[in-house]
């Protein structure tokens, strides 16, 4: 429930506060003051984050170069992910790493480097537990919301409002939505009815034009965990998150930041012309 109150600000304060509105992350007056003053409270972000490269391979037509240690802007993807956590103060990061995994743990070591702690899962390259399996591991650290996602995309997302809107819903779980022309086969698609998602439909037939695609950055409860399947190999768009639908507990936050996902070399070609920091 919200009530209404009113403030009397200096003139410069409030030209400050209406610079932030961009219209759809920040839509008005009134929710930059709200985003303030969640951040001002400590309530702004989770304070763990959780990324997955341990499923990642080389891009073809770059085979020595595994996708999140790719350089766009003379850094790896994995870095600007790092840092975009850092950013909205989430330091404490677990990586999931498989293949050439000892590249990804030479280069970050303990995260001190880049003002973070990080923590590692090592998985089997032969024998993969997939985008839900590795939660299994981490019952007993992520007691609280945490953030997960894909170590090879790229994303400029504004973290404390999307932490915003999940609590504002009382969700379980949060998925970043992108909005995506073309054939949009090779990702995941949602449906909202309002912000509740009401399918999730992962790489759907060709022909499939204009949809909201999930990015691949989400944040999740602990009761999320429970969800997971005890043993061998389980996704989250496929075994977790068909079920939170059903149960109303999973919601979709549309954002219209940059998002690559580093397909194919086509697609990385595209991110190191265009990204911007």
């Amino acid at each position: 429930m919200k009530e209404r109150i009113t403030l009397t600000l200096d003139s410069d304060l409030i030209r400050d506060i209406d610079s932030r509105i961009d219209g759809f992350q920040i839509k008005n007056r009134s929710h930059a003051i709200e985003l303030l003053l969640f951040s001002a409270l400590s309530r702004n972000c989770p304070r763990k984050a959780v990324i997955l490269a341990a499923g990642s391979r080389t891009i073809q037509g770059y085979e020595e170069m595994l996708k999140p240690m790719a350089e766009v802007n003379k850094r790896p993807v994995l870095e600007h992910n790092i840092n975009l956590l850092k950013k909205h103060n989430i330091k404490d990061i677990i990586i999931t790493v498989g293949y050439k995994g000892r590249e990804v743990k030479s280069y970050f070591q303990d995260g001190s480097r880049f003002g973070v702690r990080i923590t590692y899962i090592e998985e089997d390259p032969a024998k993969l537990s997939g985008t839900a399996g590795p939660l299994r591991l981490m019952k007993d650290y992520l007691t609280d919301s945490f953030i997960m996602l894909y170590g090879d995309n790229l994303y400029e997302l504004d973290i404390l409002d999307m932490y915003s809107f999940h609590k504002k819903n009382k969700a379980e779980a949060t998925v970043a939505l992108k909005i995506m022309g073309g054939d949009v086969s090779k990702y995941g698609i949602v449906e909202l009815k309002g912000n509740l998602v009401t399918n999730f439909l992962e790489k759907p037939s060709s022909g499939v034009k204009m949809q909201l695609v999930n990015s691949g950055m989400f944040i999740l409860e602990p009761a999320v965990l429970e969800l997971v399947p005890k043993k061998g190999f389980s996704m989250l768009e496929e075994d977790v998150f068909p079920r939170l639908v059903k149960e109303r507990k999973l919601f979709g936050y549309p954002f219209d930041g940059q998002w690559f996902d580093l397909l194919d070399k086509e697609s990385y070609e595209v991110a190191k012309k265009t990204w911007k920091n």
